[in-house]
This record gives structure tokens, sequence and C-alpha cells, in this order.
């Protein structure tokens, strides 16, 4: 990096050069000054906020405590459609199979239901019970 510092502070030298200090003589006087680095040093890194405390993972969702599964056999389209997998139709049709059959002896009695199958039953198995 070549400077000359004519018309130049030292100030104005710091700031042009990032924060190095580079002294120059004035043309014609003496022997040249010696040559800066030719690489620049990097800024320094701004502030950092700190960070935020991780938290623990989250339990899977198949080890869903039996205090919050649902009941098949007396849960109402609301609570039957908070359970992921269950929308409207689903819930409506789990009522009308339960008011036409009764209630029903098992989780697994779902299949009899139209519209689910093995496949989507066992999605949200883990979330509903039959007590």
């Amino acid at each position: 990096m070549k400077l000359l510092a004519k018309g130049f502070s030292v100030a104005a030298l710091t700031i042009l050069t990032g924060g190095m200090s580079v002294w120059a003589q004035q043309p014609g006087m003496g022997t040249p000054a010696p040559k800066a680095p030719s690489t620049t040093p990097a800024p320094p890194a701004p502030p950092t906020a700190p960070t935020a405390p991780t938290t623990a993972p989250a339990a899977p969702e198949t080890a869903t405590p039996a205090a919050t599964k649902v009941n098949i056999n007396t849960a109402d389209e609301a609570a039957l459609t908070s359970v992921k997998g269950i929308g409207k139709s689903r819930a409506k049709a789990i009522l009308a199979y339960r008011e036409k059959n009764g209630a029903f002896k098992s989780v697994d009695d779902l299949t009899k239901v139209k519209g689910i199958k093995e496949k989507s039953l066992a999605k949200f198995k883990d979330h509903i019970t039959v007590e």
C-alpha cells in the first residue's frame, strides 16, 4: 500500500489505512518510509448480543400422556378435531358411527368408520383412547 503523506494529517492517514498508523516523509526529504504490510488487518468484529439459552427438545408426539388423549366414546366434534389427523368430516363420521352402533370397544374399531383406514389410524392412534 503506497500512500503519500502530503496534505494528510496523521489522523486522516490512520482512518484511510483502516486503523493502521502509516508514516511517510515529504517528497524529497531523506530516506523513503518503510513499506506498509501488503495485507490489511481484518476490522474488529462488532459486539454480539448474548444468545438466548437453548431449551430442551420437545418430547416425541408418540409419547402422549394418557391425560391428554381424547376419548372417542365421549368426545364431541370439537374435541375430535383437536386431534391432529382428524378433520371435520372424520369427526362427523365418528360421531355418526357412534350414534348408530354404540360405543367403540377399542381404538382399532375406528377402522369400521367410513374413510378411516389402518394407515390413517396409525397417525393419530397414540392421541386417542377408549374408556
